[in-house]
Order: C-alpha cells, then sequence, then structure tokens
C-alpha cells in the first residue's frame, strides 16, 4: 500500500474527502517527524511506538574496492509494533 492508497482507504473509512484524508495524514506525520526531531518517542497503543535510536561509528567496506571506510553515528527514527498490532497479523 502506497501514500495516495492509504489516503484512499482513509477517506473511505472516515467517510471524508480524500482532500481531508490527505490533509490528515500528513498533519500525523509531520507530527510524529517533529516529536522525533526533538528527541522524543510517539506512542500510538495497540499500534506501536516511534522513537529514536542513536546508531555507534563503525567501519564498514566500500564494495567497488574493499577499501576499509569509517561510518559516521547517526540518530535513526525506530519502530517498535504493540501487542494488537502483533497479534493482528499472526
Amino acid at each position: 500500500m502506497n501514500k495516495s492508497e492509504l489516503v484512499e482507504h482513509i477517506a473511505k473509512s472516515a467517510d471524508i474527502s480524500k482532500a481531508a484524508a490527505a490533509r490528515a495524514l500528513e498533519a500525523t506525520m509531520g507530527a510524529v517527524r517533529t516529536t522525533l526531531k526533538k528527541g522524543g518517542t510517539v506512542s500510538l497503543v495497540g499500534f506501536g511506538s516511534f522513537s529514536v535510536t542513536k546508531r555507534a561509528a563503525r567501519t564498514g567496506r566500500n564494495p567497488r574496492t574493499g577499501a576499509a571506510i569509517k561510518i559516521k553515528a547517526a540518530k535513526i527514527p525506530r519502530f517498535r509494533p504493540g501487542k494488537a498490532l502483533k497479534d493482528a497479523i499472526k
């Protein structure tokens, strides 16, 4: 499912226009993005939680030459599914 299909599904399920569903989805994604950027977490009970984790610096390999390269430390977004989501997939 891509973003436009998700907007269409939200519009049908909530009985709203596609434009309103798209605005709602953008607002939700923007809120999650802003919260993660500030270092916070977003928990949606029954669905899961979004957080930011730190990835340590490490040594990698250039696949073309085989030479060792240094990969910088980075902050990455992480999603942990909730119990209800895990149970729904079984």
